[in-house]
């Protein structure tokens, strides 16, 4: 049974009803097919549908949270919900949102929601065989897969607020081997969207061929300090790490790199941070976040100075500001907490905006990391790191071979401070966004 707006409002009522002050519900239908093909033979394919809600109360300015996926229990989940708020705290900051105007974003797509099995399955396969047939020396496919989900949220509170959205998305990826002389080099591809046509599924197969091919024959790298040429999908990982820091619940507990930094040069003049949910079919977008609030555009990093922190409406009230709609949830499973929607890089002006090709000819010397093993292990608080990479050994601004058994060491702050060259092409890895970015005066150990 899906949740509807007419079960939401009874729920509201009934919390009413036991004296809650405030009542919020969030509600989440969605359905996922994940397709999963090896040899052009389907090795597994699996259609998930999950509905379910969660109520958050505040009476007596304590907070209360309870969930369920069953429908016909709502009125013992509120009064969980109620009894929570009993064992809890009062808090001040406590908040749930207002009614306000909903922005418009495209992130629905006809053609993910009405897939069938069969044209599902035939896309997944055209991974695996663009994968295959772009060169002899790939060997071996690990896994190709994809998976195409059509999801619904609801949003009603005590204060007015009725919002509701439509989304979908649709991944593809593939892991494969190249093989050649003894020397075996992996590889991978992938791509995400809200929206079908914006997926090449041959072209993950090939980047991913590609990306094994360009490592044969790899030689070690010599200890200096030189230009590395972040691929986008390494520099999608180190923004990555980067991202909880933005984040003003973890500048509020002493978590970020970035606490007092405000207004302050952080990072390279060349590079401005963005969080934007109103891109049109990026994976994060959505009219409004997870709390109701309405979705905005943020500048995080203008020409290196950082200038904001994502709030949701607690950390907002806490921090004397206004939220920036950054709420978001695990599902029905917990409160909000703050998180990103879509977050990336881009040149701060047109005269830092560089080809691939022009990035590499800047390079007296340097390397190209298409691979970093280990970023998640980069400290958040401290920022700093040390991890083994794979690339292209780059010399006079020109690729000549690719390297191994490298690894770079510093600080996250300081390569983004070191940013001299950003690509002209935006590539997001999920919800985080970047292009090339070309860093001088980095750490390499052969």
């Amino acid at each position: 049974m899906r949740i509807n707006k007419e079960l939401i409002e009874d729920i509201i009522k009934e919390a009413t009803s036991q004296s809650a002050s405030l009542t919020e519900v969030f509600a989440l239908n969605s359905r996922t097919l994940n397709i999963e093909v090896k040899s052009q033979e389907i090795e597994n394919i699996d259609i998930s549908e999950s509905t379910g809600y969660a109520i958050r109360v505040i009476k007596n300015g304590r907070p209360g949270f309870s969930y369920s996926t069953e429908p016909e229990r709502y009125k013992e989940v509120v009064k969980e919900a109620i009894t929570t708020s009993e064992l809890t705290s009062e808090d001040p900051c406590l908040d749930i949102a207002s009614a306000s105007d909903i922005p418009s974003v495209r992130i629905y797509d006809e053609d993910i929601s009405s897939i069938d099995r069969n044209r599902a399955t035939d896309l997944v396969m055209s991974i695996e065989q663009a994968a295959l047939s772009h060169d002899k020396r790939i060997k071996k496919v690990r896994k190709a897969g994809g998976s195409f989900t059509e999801s619904e949220i609801i949003i009603l509170n005590s204060k007015g607020f009725e919002g509701s959205f439509k989304a979908t998305s649709c991944t593809a990826h593939i892991t494969l081997a190249a093989e050649d002389k003894g020397d075996a080099q992996m590889g991978w591809g992938y791509a995400g969207s809200r929206r079908l046509s914006d997926i090449d599924f041959k072209r993950v197969g090939r980047e991913a061929a590609e990306r094994a091919i360009s490592l044969l024959g790899a030689r070690r790298a010599r200890t200096c300090k030189t230009y590395v040429l972040l691929d986008t999908s390494v520099a999608a990982e180190f923004l990555s790490v980067l991202s909880s820091s933005f984040s003003a619940d973890n500048v509020q507990k002493g978590k970020s790199l970035l606490i007092d930094k405000m207004d302050k040069q952080v990072f390279s003049d060349r590079i401005n941070i963005m969080d934007n949910a109103l891109v049109d079919y990026l994976l994060g977008s959505r009219p409004f976040d997870a709390e109701g609030v309405s979705s905005q555009k943020n500048l995080l990093v203008e020409k290196g100075v950082l200038r904001m922190y994502l709030h949701n409406l607690y950390t907002a009230r806490k921090g004397s500001t206004q939220s920036t709609a950054n709420a978001v949830r695990g599902g029905i499973f917990t409160p909000p907490s703050v998180g990103i929607s879509n977050l990336y890089i881009e040149a701060s002006d047109e005269r830092y905006s560089y080809s691939f090709d022009e990035l590499i000819k800047q390079m007296n010397q340097g390397v190209v990391v298409t691979e970093a093993m280990g970023v998640h292990t980069a400290n958040p608080v401290t920022g700093e790191f040390s991890f083994g990479i794979t690339g292209l050994w780059v010399e006079n601004g020109e690729i000549k071979h690719p390297i191994k058994e490298a690894a770079i060491s510093g600080n996250m702050l300081d390569i983004f401070s070191k940013v001299v060259g950003v690509g002209n092409e935006l590539r997001f890895y999920g919800k985080i966004g970047t292009p090339h970015l070309l860093i001088e005066g980095v750490d390499i150990s052969g």
